[in-house]
């Protein structure tokens, strides 16, 4: 199940908007799983992760993100959840940033200020929430080779890769937290 979403701006690593969370998590986890998402954004803007599109795996969870045209599309589902339906529903995201003006997208300077794309994004998330939906077995039979090419990383690596890069602000307690 996709239990967050964040949309981001690739040339500075600002969060737009983020989707309505899965309810049934507790707020701290949230909490945690939302700081790595904007650590992973950050991560994306300054080309230590330039793939277009990942796999970020972290606890029983995993991060999939999608970048096209200078917008990056974060989303955060469960291990089991199949990867392939992440993806569908980060491009039908992209799809709906497409028809954003870019000039209103490069306008905002507020972290989590684009609050009219929550509800766009809450409208795509339904679609995606059960896996067995004729429309997302549909999905998943179609296109085989879709996800062929998707990296998977662990996010110990990549933070691993951050310390030593020297970008931890505090790199002992910062890197503990978020390693948990």
């Amino acid at each position: 199940m996709v239990k967050l979403t964040i949309v981001g701006r690739v040339s500075d690593g600002l969060p737009l908007a983020q989707g309505p969370r899965y309810l049934n998590d507790d707020y701290e986890n949230m909490l945690f799983y939302k700081q790595q998402g904007e650590i992973i954004l950050k991560e994306i803007s300054k080309g230590a992760l330039p793939l277009p599109k990942m796999c970020i795996r972290i606890d029983h969870h995993c991060f999939s993100y999608l970048v096209e045209n200078g917008i990056c599309c974060i989303t955060l589902c469960e291990l089991s959840y199949p990867r392939k339906l992440a993806f569908h529903y980060l491009q039908d995201l992209h799809r709906e940033m497409e028809m954003v003006d870019s000039n209103l997208i490069q306008m905002i300077n507020k972290p989590y200020s684009f609050i009219k794309i929550d509800t766009v994004i809450g409208r795509v998330r339904k679609q995606y929430v059960d896996t067995r939906s004729q429309a997302n077995l549909s999905r998943l039979n179609a296109h085989p080779r879709h996800i062929k090419d998707v990296v998977t990383e662990d996010i110990s690596t990549i933070m691993e890769n951050r310390r030593k890069s020297g970008n931890l602000v505090f790199p002992d307690f910062t890197y503990q937290i978020l390693l948990r």
